[in-house]
């Protein structure tokens, strides 16, 4: 059986007769966990096993654990610090900052490979714009180069812990005052004008980034639709200007920044259409019935393939992590981050 578009949720800490049903259909080929599906460590180790053992290839498992206020899974797990306290190290210290970078990528990646988890949706490299709510600290910073060199740093040692990254929101979110989950987002600058939110993506992307994950913000100077159902961002864009050939996810179908493309099934419909390889569709089990029934485009085979490649691989068991060196030099990392940046005055 291959692995489909649709990444769907589960009720909760324990998987339930109609969850495995679900998860059993060919249209779905991944998973995302959310705090409401963790109770501990042995909890997680158990639901994240009994998932994978459904189908054959593994269904994929994802969470959203960026750190800061995007982090899933806190009791038994290191408090990763938010974006922006790794883009004010940077501004103290460029070595520090990027070595802070790349420490916070790969403890993120180990522990939750440690319990069978392929991927995390992240770096987050939107700019600080200081107008958007739903992105404020977690973004690195408001200099799209610096972003771009932590965001690098951060996929490095995701990679180094067996994680695949994956850049979010494109081709920007950071711009925009409305919060996409209860509205549309709607950026009003020319593409010339958002070169700045790109650069990021284009660092990246030679750096072998994995996967992308579309915004539902619309720039209508560009086209007439959310990039995460244009084929203009993300075919002639994304795939085409910046040559990118990871996997392409759609953001939440469930989201209001996705309505304007009608139901469930035009939206999952158009998204496929425009380029998307995976559909999440969240926190809406009715969403995903309705998909089930009545989705009918199938991504072709080398979609497969980009998606295979999520998979995690090279995990470091929950007994041999807090041995690992690295591990520990993390931790230290961890206890300066709890202290208040250093402030530094300058004459002038």
């Amino acid at each position: 059986m291959t692995l489909g578009p649709l990444m769907v949720d589960v009720a909760g800490k324990t998987l339930t007769t109609e969850d495995r049903e679900l998860l059993r259909h060919p249209l779905v080929g991944s998973v995302i966990l959310f705090t409401r599906n963790y109770e501990n460590p042995e909890q997680l180790a158990g639901l994240v096993a009994e998932i994978r053992g459904l189908r054959s290839p593994p269904l994929l498992v994802a969470v959203d654990h960026e750190g800061g206020r995007v982090q899933r899974f806190r009791p038994g797990f290191s408090v990763i610090p938010p974006a922006r306290r790794v883009g004010l190290e940077y501004d103290l210290d460029h070595k520090q900052g990027l070595a802070l970078a790349r420490a916070m990528g790969w403890l993120m990646a180990a522990e939750l490979r440690a319990f069978g988890i392929d991927f995390s949706f992240a770096p987050c490299v939107d700019l600080d714009f200081g107008v958007s709510e739903i992105i404020g600290d977690r973004a690195y910073h408001a200099n799209a180069e610096t972003v771009a060199r932590l965001s690098i740093a951060v996929m490095q040692g995701m990679r180094q812990a067996g994680m695949a990254a994956t850049a979010k929101h494109f081709p920007g979110h950071g711009a925009v005052v409305a919060d996409s989950h209860l509205a549309l987002p709607v950026d009003r600058r020319d593409l010339a004008d958002l070169a700045a939110d790109m650069l990021p993506y284009r660092r990246l992307i030679p750096n072998d980034l994995a996967a992308v994950m579309m915004g539902h913000v619309l720039f209508p100077a560009v086209d007439s639709v959310p990039a995460s159902f244009s084929r203009r961002w993300v075919g002639d864009i994304l795939r085409g200007e910046l040559d990118f050939r990871g996997v392409v996810f759609a953001d939440d179908l469930t989201m209001e920044g996705a309505s304007i493309m009608g139901g469930v099934v035009a939206r999952a419909e158009a998204a496929l259409e425009a380029g998307c390889d995976v559909l999440p569709v969240c926190n809406r089990r009715a969403s995903v019935v309705e998909l089930l029934d009545g989705l009918t485009s199938r991504p072709g085979p080398a979609s497969q393939l980009r998606i295979l490649r999520m998979r995690g691989r090279d995990a470091v068991d929950r007994q041999s992590l807090a041995a690992n060196p690295e591990y520990r030099e993390c931790r230290e990392w961890l206890a300066r981050c709890e202290r208040p940046p250093e402030l530094v005055l300058s004459q002038g």
